[in-house]
């Protein structure tokens, strides 16, 4: 088994199904455009020296149609000075196709001692990741749908940042970037965590999980605010932009009738889609301040989701904390670019 520096990735083939693809215009990355991305993010990761991938095994056509790209790149005549790509291999998990795969992955991946892991999907895949790497860096890459968390990139370039990172070639204190997050504590549960939004919903159930539309949200808490952002976290980016890593967060109160607003905002609450939002009120929230939230019952979309199903009378608190290790492509390549990092030998040299 090679023994050099190792990299996980996370490539969430369920990612692409989400109701959102139904009710607005967002688009569909289908599972071979993912092979492809992966593909080329093991062509960066090679180029930096990285030796080994781990993979999360895929289901849906990901990992066979990776596997026939692999294969027609063992066969191609190697180019002058090509890099080898790094071995991959996947990781013995039998899959339930439920978020407990991701959890299991992420801490094989820890075992094995990888300097890395790329994430490949939606805020979602992006939360189940951040809740059990503990300070492994991660390169967030998007693939989902409303992504605020992970971002859109080439992953060739995502690859090499990575891999110069994992190699020791960009040092963490440029490359690396300390994420904030939500902890949410509810009487008698282990901690929950969000790493962009808890929203409070009069929905009962969780139902189809993903929230289209602003209706029924009566609270909203961020991490960041971005007002270029798409989903209900760009209600606070409208009201008071905030960068992501700033150590502080946003908490917003809605009203449910416009004669009781103090402002109505027109926000992309989803691709395709804008709707107006009546806001109540809204303020900035400092690192372990508790958000106390009203005890009714309903339920706690985090990162866009539903997940937690709330009886009438239930405390919940909200506190922002530290949260995962976060690459930065961008800063990664300007050091890159000063220092050389990426300048090969010339031949006979």
């Amino acid at each position: 088994m090679p023994t050099g520096v190792s990299v996980g990735v996370v490539a969430n083939p369920a990612s692409g199904r989400d109701i959102r693809r139904l009710v607005s215009g967002a688009s569909v990355f289908g599972n071979a455009d993912k092979a492809g991305m992966v593909f080329r993010l093991m062509s960066g990761l090679g180029a930096a020296g990285v030796e080994r991938v781990l993979m999360m095994p895929a289901t849906d056509g990901l990992s066979s149609t990776l596997h026939r790209q692999l294969h027609a790149h063992a066969r191609r005549p190697p180019g002058p000075a090509a890099a080898p790509l790094p071995v991959l291999e996947e990781l013995p998990l039998r899959l339930s196709r439920t978020a407990d795969d991701t959890t299991r992955a992420v801490a094989m991946m820890r075992a094995a001692g990888v300097a890395a892991i790329v994430v490949l999907g939606g805020d979602g895949t992006h939360r189940v990741v951040a809740k059990g790497c503990g300070d492994v860096p991660l390169c967030a890459l998007s693939t989902g749908t409303n992504n605020v968390f992970p971002e859109m990139r080439e992953t060739t370039v995502a690859g090499l940042a990575t891999g110069l990172v994992a190699c020791g070639r960009v040092p963490a204190a440029i490359a690396l970037r300390r994420e904030g997050a939500l902890a949410v504590e509810r009487d008698g549960a282990e901690p929950d965590l969000a790493l962009v939004d808890v929203a409070v919903t009069a929905e009962r159930f969780v139902g189809a999980r993903a929230i289209w539309t602003g209706a029924g949200v009566s609270e909203l808490a961020v991490t960041f605010a971005d007002p270029g952002a798409v989903g209900l976290s760009s209600i606070a980016g409208l009201l008071q932009p905030l960068e992501r890593g700033a150590g502080r967060g946003v908490h917003v109160r809605f009203a449910a009738d416009a004669r009781d607003a103090a402002l109505t905002l027109a926000v992309p609450i989803a691709p395709g889609l804008v709707a107006p939002v009546h806001v109540a009120s809204h303020r900035a929230i400092g690192p372990g301040e508790p958000v106390e939230l009203p005890a009714a019952g309903g339920s706690l979309a985090l990162d866009g989701e539903r997940e937690i199903e709330r009886g009438t009378g239930e405390r919940v608190t909200l506190r922002l904390v530290p949260g995962p290790l976060t690459i930065d492509v961008d800063a990664v390549m300007r050091e890159a670019a000063r220092t050389g990092a990426t300048r090969m030998q010339r031949a006979g040299s």
